[in-house]
């Protein structure tokens, strides 16, 4: 039974600086998700806030747009069963303090605010992020 369940997600700044693109990217692959779309890009702090519309009134917000508005990102789509859950999974918790080891926080994160990664959590936030970042002719099939 095909599902098309898909996720994005963003290897933020500091993952990219520090050469972790395709580290972060492996676990899905071997995974089995199917690789949607992917590319280098630097967001506008305007594009920034209309991401994390969400968290905008946050004492951390200026701080988290400041921040991945430092460098580019790679933002990616992936595909396949439950995907956006499984996503979470290998992602763990957004404290890297809280993150076991062999998940992608816990092998490459040591802080909240250097979190190196972004992931949609839910398939409603995800067709909302896939769209903000990615035209539909973007998107392979």
């Amino acid at each position: 039974m095909a599902n098309n369940e898909r996720t994005f997600i963003a290897v933020k700044p500091k993952g990219v600086q520090y050469g972790l693109v395709g580290d972060i990217i492996k676990p899905f692959e071997q995974k089995g998700f199917h690789l949607v779309a992917m590319k280098l890009v630097q967001a506008s702090k305007g594009h920034l806030k209309q991401h994390y519309i969400g968290p905008k009134d946050r004492p951390f917000f200026p701080g988290l747009v400041k921040d991945i508005n430092s460098g580019p990102i790679v933002a990616v789509v992936w595909e396949g069963l439950n995907v956006v859950k499984t996503g979470w999974v290998m992602l763990e918790e957004t404290n890297p303090v809280d993150s076991k080891a062999g998940t992608i926080r816990g092998d490459f994160c040591i802080q909240v605010g250097m979190n190196i990664i972004r992931s949609s959590d839910s398939v409603k936030s995800t067709e909302k992020e896939i769209s903000l970042w990615f035209k539909p002719e973007e998107l392979m099939d």
